[in-house]
């Protein structure tokens, strides 16, 4: 009987306890956190998914992956501050510090402030989207996400998942679908002939997989040892080297019917005597 008394009088004593009382409402408020971070994500990808069904639209895409971003941040700032408050820590008195606090912490998270500004910078200005086909430094691929304070793309020859700090976005080229193609023709190639094997060469392009248009320019300029044609085909710019590949191939194929050849380039040597 006096063990169950001892008992009871421990776990009456443990619950009544303000540190158990704070630690059990702080980890209340970590779960409630979570869980409306789950509920917000599950219905930001169900929007995401039935975009996607109905039309493409890259800036929705962005749009909703950085909600995403920044709800992770908000529920995070929340968690702090209902935490601080259940221990007993002023939370309004914090805040008034802020500007204070703000401006010294500043300097020190200068580089990150500047990602996030970057960030909304790229959604309000409209640099670049999820989806869209970027360049930087080396590397070429696709954007994933844009975050508050990264952007993530994959690299489209390695697979690669590359994180670029936004504050560099002015280092990233988004690239374009079109592809220009050089043809070196030699001067004793009648123009009329030559731009009738480009012409069939060009629809022979037009006519093959994932090309959206092709067209042939004509004579471009006069080079040391042949003349210069050039080429323009459009596409999506994810397949842009596998089309430029078949696109080269297929001019060639067609020039080596006609028996025509690329002509080197040539240097003439004069010797004085």
């Amino acid at each position: 009987m006096d063990i169950d008394i001892n008992a009871t009088e421990t776990v009456d004593t443990i619950v009544n306890n303000i540190w158990v009382q704070r630690l059990f409402w702080s980890c209340v408020v970590i779960l409630v956190c979570i869980l409306l971070y789950f509920i917000i994500s599950r219905i930001i990808a169900s929007r995401e998914k039935k975009r996607s069904k109905i039309f493409s639209n890259k800036k929705s895409k962005t749009y909703l992956k950085m909600l995403r971003s920044v709800t992770g941040y908000v529920l995070m700032a929340v968690a702090v501050l209902a935490i601080l408050q259940i221990f007993g820590i002023d939370t309004s008195s914090m805040l008034t510090g802020i500007g204070i606090i703000g401006i010294i912490v500043g300097f020190a998270v200068q580089d990150a402030l500047k990602d996030i500004i970057k960030g909304f910078d790229i959604l309000s200005d409209d640099y670049y989207n999820v989806g869209d086909i970027v360049k930087y430094g080396e590397n070429t691929g696709k954007i994933l996400s844009v975050g508050l304070k990264t952007t993530k793309m994959q690299d489209i020859m390695t697979g690669n998942i590359v994180s670029v700090s936004n504050r560099n976005i002015d280092q990233v080229e988004v690239v374009s679908g079109d592809i220009y193609l050089t043809i070196p023709l030699p001067y004793d190639l009648p123009v009329k002939k030559a731009e009738e094997i480009l012409r069939t060469a060009t629809a022979k392009i037009r006519r093959q997989d994932d090309v959206k248009s092709a067209e042939m320019y004509g004579l471009t300029s006069l080079g040391d040892s042949a003349m210069n044609y050039l080429i323009g085909v459009t596409t999506d710019p994810s397949l842009k080297l596998r089309i430029r590949r078949k696109a080269l191939h297929t001019i060639v194929t067609t020039l080596e019917e006609d028996k025509i050849h690329i002509p080197y380039p040539q240097l003439d040597i004069h010797n004085k005597k």
